[in-house]
């Protein structure tokens, strides 16, 4: 029988580290997917718009819990088994990814029309236009948006303890089974332990909106 609620951290730290994890690749994969997606549904061919299209509204129109399900226990009829980290990672990720491409492409179309004539005028081929001209402007605009995402996708985390995951919540929820009467001190410290992981996240992207903004007007 634990003495306090300290003899609780071991056990919820643990949960933690696969909760930073399953964040942190998450976020990589989906920030790559905006930029991919966004990027597809600006293009010129109508088969291109379609296909980025159908993608972000399947995973937007849908629940993650739902997502998460068909990876991980709808695939294996196929199939096709995935390790529930990877399949944690997908979900999450693509998720994420179908509603960040519509941060990328808002931020893309608000860069002025001018910035992109001048770098036509001074004859960029597309690709450059994109990388040296349209994207870095458009960057800073996606920002606080991406910021806003990362937190909740840290806190969308926690839809892995379906998957029976040994992640934050899972680990809490043992020890509440476990310790009945330390109920408050576990959802407590639960709660305390997700707020400063998203709070670091929403401190680490204000710091860089700083870095990137400073010396612009």
């Amino acid at each position: 029988m634990p003495n306090s609620w300290i003899d609780f951290l071991p056990s919820l730290l643990k949960g933690a580290e696969i909760t930073v994890l399953v964040a942190f690749f998450s976020s990589i994969l989906a920030i790559i997917v905006s930029f991919i997606a966004g990027l597809l549904r600006l293009s010129k061919l109508w088969i291109v718009r379609t296909f980025a299209a159908i993608y972000v509204e399947i995973f937007r129109g849908t629940s993650l819990l739902v997502q998460l399900f068909w990876l991980y226990f709808a695939l294996p009829f196929i199939g096709i088994e995935l390790p529930k980290m990877l399949a944690a990672i997908l979900a999450i990720g693509l998720n994420f990814g179908a509603y960040g491409s519509e941060i990328v492409r808002s931020a893309v179309l608000a860069v002025p029309k001018g910035q992109t004539e001048a770098a036509i005028a001074l004859n960029m081929k597309p690709w450059k236009r994109l990388t040296y001209v349209i994207l870095p402007q458009a960057s800073l605009q996606m920002l606080p948006s991406f910021g806003n995402q990362m937190v909740e996708l840290i806190k969308s985390t926690s839809l892995v303890y379906f998957i029976t995951m040994a992640d934050l919540t899972y680990q809490a929820m043992v020890l509440r089974n476990n310790y009945i009467s330390f109920t408050t001190e576990i959802l407590v410290l639960l709660l305390l332990m997700y707020f400063v992981i998203a709070t670091l996240v929403s401190i680490a992207v204000q710091l860089l909106e700083r870095k990137l903004t400073t010396g612009r007007l």
